[in-house]
């Protein structure tokens, strides 16, 4: 088991990585070196503005650095400062044409046309030596989304499948892993050890790219709530309390170790880790993907949180996952290089969250249906307030109002009013979903 040293540095990981960027800010003000790595601390941590403000010295310091300019413009994207990530993109590239990240991120920013276009560039750099797949990748996803803006869905789909093909070799996806771990998941037991009464958290979970930054941000509209973004740290701290030492966090070895843990310790430790993020907020939202695999632990350790697990249309969720670049080497994320196994993620993580939905109490584990939200967007709005204990306020409906920073792929769309866009686009691909159509139909999921 981890010793209370081991917790104690996990727990103040936040405020030590700031504290230390911090340090090397005034220290060593004209190294860039120094600055990146504060730059990128401050990211960590969720303090975009302290990240930006190091990225505008860095491009002063250094205004042809391909890689500055690049990050930049990430950082403004996720503040929502679009043109100007886009002139930040646009400088990387000048900089340094092969830069493909830039070029991607670009092309997924500007709509494409038949008379203005980089395909022939892109082609070109496609076919340069490419290693560990991630050129590829990303000028494939460029590619996909220029012939997609064309209206030619059948090569926008054959130059995603080009992309993603060294990727999807290189890591191939673990089905029989993946069913593994969901029963793993299922049959998880946990400690009866006295629980932490914070009830602060509202966990926010369910597959990438199904809605849950649009929950995120209609519950951080709250005057009581605020969001913690992405963060992690339950796990982390389940992980490492546990005592379980395989290198994966969410495993099977650890879901067996977590029945030793001690509720109240972890619930109190999660808390504070939370805290140079939250301040002194009455409720925050942790919204991490992966933790409604873990939704026994968490109501375990903090059985006065709320879990809000997202569900999306099956052929929109393996659609939008497919089409998504997940900048990780993480076996977690192997699945979106193949519609079949996009399909067979799906599969798992709705067993698993039906099973929770007949187990867990359903006044603490909630599946929030998006299209249902988005049909329904006062009712359902109104049933998650109350079902994580919030009173009534009309600045939840006007989320797009919202102006703390986004750090995921939905940065832009969250900036918009309520709409059905995303809605039913699996309909117009056709036969190109066929090999998840297959997959789910096998396995009697629903698609009416």
């Amino acid at each position: 088991m981890a010793s209370d040293a081991e917790i104690a540095r996990l727990v103040q990981r936040f405020a030590a990585t700031r504290a230390l960027a911090t340090r090397a800010v005034q220290e060593n003000p004209d190294d860039a070196r120094a600055l990146f790595g504060a730059t990128m601390a401050f990211r960590i941590t969720a303090d975009l503005p302290a990240a930006l403000a190091q990225l505008e010295r860095l491009c002063r310091l250094e205004p042809m650095n391909t890689h500055f300019l690049y990050e930049r413009g990430v950082t403004q994207e996720y503040l929502g400062r679009f043109e100007e990530a886009a002139a930040s993109y646009a400088a990387a590239l000048k900089a340094v044409p092969e830069n493909y990240k830039a070029r991607q991120a670009l092309v997924q920013m500007r709509k494409q046309s038949v008379s203005d276009n980089e395909i022939a560039e892109m082609e070109k750099q496609f076919a340069m030596p490419d290693s560990d797949g991630w050129r590829a990748l990303h000028l494939g996803h460029a590619l996909a989304k220029t012939y997609e803006d064309f209206g030619d869905l059948e090569k926008s789909f054959d130059w995603l499948a080009r992309g993603k093909a060294k990727r999807r070799k290189l890591h191939p996806y673990a089905a029989a892993h993946d069913i593994t771990l969901a029963e793993a998941a299922m049959a998880a037991s946990v400690s009866e050890t006295t629980p932490h009464g914070a009830n602060d958290p509202i966990f926010v979970t369910g597959l990438p790219r199904s809605g849950t930054t649009l929950v995120d941000r209609i519950l951080s509209s709250h005057p009581e709530v605020t969001s913690a973004g992405e963060i992690g740290n339950f796990l982390s701290l389940l992980k490492l309390m546990s005592g379980s030492t395989t290198p994966a966090s969410l495993d099977i070895d650890m879901l067996k170790h977590a029945r030793g843990v001690d509720n109240a310790k972890l619930g109190k430790a999660y808390i504070d880790s939370t805290r140079p993020v939250t301040g002194a907020a009455p409720r925050f939202v942790d919204k991490a993907p992966s933790n409604y695999m873990i939704a026994p632990a968490i109501l375990a350790a903090l059985p006065n949180a709320r879990i809000v697990c997202v569900r999306r249309h099956p052929l929109d969720s393996c659609l939008s996952n497919y089409k998504q670049i997940f900048p990780f080497d993480d076996r977690y994320y192997d699945y979106a290089y193949d519609l079949a196994s996009a399909a067979r993620r799906f599969i798992q993580f709705d067993r698993v969250i039906t099973h929770f939905s007949n187990v867990l109490p359903g006044d603490r584990f909630m599946v929030l249906q998006y299209e249902d939200l988005v049909a329904n967007q006062e009712a359902r709005t109104r049933e998650l307030l109350a079902f994580c204990g919030l009173g009534w306020d009309e600045r939840c409906l006007n989320f797009q109002d919202n102006a703390a920073s986004v750090s995921t792929p939905s940065a832009r769309q969250v900036r918009s009013a309520m709409n059905a866009s995303a809605v039913g686009r699996w309909a117009k691909y056709g036969a190109l979903l066929d090999p998840a159509r297959r997959v789910l139909e096998q396995n009697s999921v629903t698609l009416n």
